[in-house]
Parts: structure tokens; C-alpha cells; sequence
């Protein structure tokens, strides 16, 4: 039995996100996934929660503890003081107290500059969205689920499963053919839509939708070394344009699908 007749387990799955398969097994994997677009929607939710927590902890786990918060040194200067002192069994208490009191601080040492829970979802939410364009952008023959020639049907499903009236925005005027769409995990276990747009030349553009009760309803771009991402909320629904990391043209498509979403909201209002 060759690697890639062997089954994939979990664990590999783990491993796969974490980059420590073998070359082989890597391959394996990979190939596994695009048969399991399934599994590969669960795969790029842990890839998205793991780049999250690099993104935000990996500088501050790095950096020493500063001598004020060394529980072993405040621990050994109180001691010292009991045992100068009359009172050891009060002092004993009060080294239990102190235990206590420096855990809580190296705790918030960690979390200093954490943002708001509210802001630690929406940036989940474009980590997941921007892994599911990297995932499924290079797909030939399994990039979406429903077609778009099914919009109709994959509007009212993708509305239902969100638990919000979506719009499929019409960006023909941009040379972008809808391609179709898919269901998603979305942030803290919630369902994504999922859209996918094609020009001419082959440039593939998403739009990643999910329930979102908080975060800022201006559009901000975030860049990365090859694709980008447009986020904005608006009605309580997070919305990430992914696609090519060219600024102008992926603006330019964000604005047009902010407009239509901003239509069919004044339509239903």
C-alpha cells in the first residue's frame, strides 16, 4: 500500500494544518481534501483559528516575563519576610494570597493588547474567508457546490442556512461570471455563504458572508503577499471580497457588491 492508498486520519489532518507531514504524506492529504470539500471546509477553519492565534500571541508569548511579575522571586522575598516576622502562619496565608494574585497578573501580562472579543471574530471571520479563497480558487473542477445557473435556489438556501437575507450581487458589468457558491463553517461555529466570480482572464473573486453582531461597517482593506481581502459589516451580516492582491481592481469590485447588498437591504426596508 503506497501513501496514497493509506486512509487519512484526523491526526494527519491536525499535522497537515500544523505543516508537520512528511513531504508524501503531504501530498496524500492535499489530494484527499479536493475530493472532500467537506473535510477541506473543516481544515481551513482550523487553519484560519491557528493563523488568528500566531497573529495575535506569537510576538507576546515570546517576550520575558518582566521581573516584577517573576512569581518564583516574589514568592522567595515573602517568604524571606515571613520568616523574619512573628506571625509565620499569617504570612503563609498571605504567600497563598499572593499565588493567587500574581497567576491573575501573568495572565493579563499575556493578554495585554488583546483586542475585543467582537473584534477577535470578525478578524476569525476574514482569516477563514481568505483561507476558503486560497482553498478553493485553484479548484478546476469542484470550486463550488451549486452552479450559477442555480441562483435562485442558492440564494434561498444560503439565506436559510445563515439565518439572513442575503444578496448574490451581479458583477457582469465588471466582466466577472458568478461561477457558483458553497455552505462554509463561519466564525464560532456559525454557516457562510459562500460566492465565487470569474473574469476572462481567469482572475477568481469571492464573497464570504456570515452572521457578524458587532464590527465596523466602513469597508477596510487588508492586504496579503498574494491575495487581499474588503471587509465591512452591515445589517449584523460580515462580509469578506477576497481575490488578487491588486488594491485598485479588488476595491473596485467590493464597492460594486457593498452597492448591491446596500440596494437590496433599502428593498427590503
Amino acid at each position: 500500500m503506497t501513501d496514497h492508498d493509506k486512509p487519512v486520519t484526523e491526526d494527519e489532518l491536525h499535522a497537515y494544518v500544523d505543516g508537520l507531514l512528511s513531504d508524501d504524506r503531504k501530498e496524500a492529504v492535499a489530494t484527499w481534501l479536493a475530493a472532500n470539500p467537506d473535510a477541506a471546509a473543516l481544515v481551513a477553519a482550523w487553519r484560519a483559528q491557528a493563523d488568528a492565534i500566531r497573529a495575535r500571541y506569537g510576538a507576546v508569548a515570546s517576550e520575558p516575563v518582566p521581573d516584577r511579575l517573576q512569581i518564583d522571586r516574589i514568592i522567595a522575598g515573602d517568604i524571606l519576610a515571613a520568616r523574619r516576622g512573628s506571625r509565620p502562619l499569617r504570612a503563609l496565608a498571605a504567600v497563598g494570597v499572593l499565588v493567587a494574585f500574581v497567576g491573575g497578573v501573568a495572565v493579563g501580562w499575556a493578554a495585554r493588547g488583546a483586542p475585543d472579543q467582537a473584534t477577535s471574530g470578525f478578524d476569525q471571520m476574514t482569516a477563514q474567508a481568505l483561507d476558503a479563497y486560497k482553498l478553493y480558487v485553484v479548484e478546476v473542477r469542484h470550486p463550488v457546490e451549486v452552479p450559477g445557473t442555480e441562483t435562485a435556489h442558492m440564494r434561498a438556501w444560503l439565506s436559510k442556512r445563515v439565518g439572513a437575507e442575503l444578496v448574490i450581487p451581479d458583477l457582469s458589468s465588471l466582466g466577472l461570471k458568478l461561477v457558483g457558491g458553497r455552505l462554509l463553517p463561519g466564525p464560532t461555529g456559525t454557516a457562510a455563504a459562500f460566492y465565487m466570480y470569474e473574469n476572462a482572464a481567469g482572475e477568481r473573486y469571492t464573497i464570504y458572508c456570515a452572521k457578524a453582531t458587532q464590527g465596523e461597517t466602513a469597508l477596510h482593506f487588508k492586504t496579503g503577499e498574494q491575495y487581499a481581502a474588503v471587509t465591512w459589516v452591515d445589517d449584523k451580516v460580515g462580509y469578506v471580497v477576497s481575490g488578487p492582491s491588486n488594491r485598485d481592481k479588488l476595491e473596485t469590485v467590493a464597492k460594486n457588491v457593498y452597492e448591491q447588498i446596500d440596494k437590496g437591504a433599502e428593498k427590503k426596508g
